[in-house]
């Protein structure tokens, strides 16, 4: 893409919602982050997985941090309260200066989530594009009427308000999903997908946002980039397999060595993805050790 100008690129730092973390291994997660210079944490959320609600986890490591960014990667929103929603995150957002960097998705087509969120698979779509909308204007807007298919609100007010109107990141692969990135998202990030996949992606939604007369800003593509040290844990081997379709592509797991993930961070930085998120798909066994070193190992690619 020869017309991808030069972005700010920023590292941040995820996990998986396929694997347990201990209370002492997430606080020592967090705080390496915030040591070593990181630029974010991103969660996953699976309701059936061992891994910690993300919301509620993002506002215990908001409360040891001063610097590091919150994101979710991503957050299912049909079957949610928007109301209630628009206050958790603007408190989060309150509460940790600015920091929350809030995005959604359907939810995975899988028979655990899919009753645990209590929404027909057919209304999912109509749930989300109804719900986001309203996301923003109640965070906007100090009295909110609405009168739609799924919510009815007359005069609500929701407070706080966040500190500032929320960026919105959204996930998805589809093309159906990439147009709604383009219409109603400030942000995509791309999971399982290599670079070029992410270049042809990328059109999609730049010329959905200009059909739906918006701009996207350039410097909010990301994506994910999962890497290992050794062979897949069997529960992340399991998340996997139960993909829909089982259609990930054996490239997107990075192998083992810095050297090797850097080159994959550098390959999207090319196509004009600059919003990077290192996932790790074997725990380490020192936190800090491993922050540190992909600290460094990544620090020359950040501009």
């Amino acid at each position: 893409m020869g017309n991808v100008r030069a972005v700010k690129v920023r590292v941040g730092f995820g996990i998986t919602g396929a694997q347990p973390i201990a209370p002492d291994a997430f606080a020592s997660l967090v705080d390496g982050l915030e040591q070593f210079g990181w630029d974010s944490l991103w969660l996953s959320e699976r309701m059936g997985a061992p891994s910690p609600d993300p919301v509620t986890a993002l506002a215990f490591a908001a409360g040891r941090t001063e610097r590091i960014k919150f994101g979710t990667s991503v957050s299912v929103l049909p079957g949610r309260n928007p109301a209630e929603l628009a206050k958790q995150w603007a408190t989060l957002d309150l509460l940790s200066n600015g920091r929350a960097l809030p995005a959604f998705g359907l939810g995975i087509v899988h028979p655990n989530e899919q009753q645990a969120f209590n929404v027909e698979r057919t209304e999912r779509v109509a749930r989300f594009e109804e719900m986001l909308p309203l996301l923003r204007r109640l965070w906007t807007e100090d009295r909110v009427d609405h009168d739609g298919q799924f919510f009815r609100y007359s005069g609500l007010q929701i407070a706080p308000k966040p500190t500032k109107p929320l960026d919105v990141w959204m996930g998805g692969r589809a093309p159906a999903e990439l147009r709604r990135v383009g219409r109603l998202a400030d942000g995509w990030l791309a999971s399982f997908a290599m670079p070029e996949t992410c270049a042809a992606a990328r059109v999609t939604i730049e010329a959905a946002a200009a059909e739906a007369g918006r701009t996207f800003d350039p410097e909010h593509f990301g994506a994910m980039i999962f890497y290992r040290h050794g062979s897949l844990p069997e529960p992340v081997a399991a998340l996997l397999a139960s993909r829909p379709g089982n259609d990930v592509d054996p490239a997107v797991l990075v192998p083992d060595g810095w050297d090797a993930v850097v080159e994959r961070c550098r390959e999207y930085v090319a196509v004009g993805f600059s919003k990077l998120v290192l996932v790790p798909f074997s725990g380490p066994t020192s936190w800090p050790a491993e922050l540190e070193a992909g600290a460094g190992a990544v620090r020359p690619i950040e501009t």
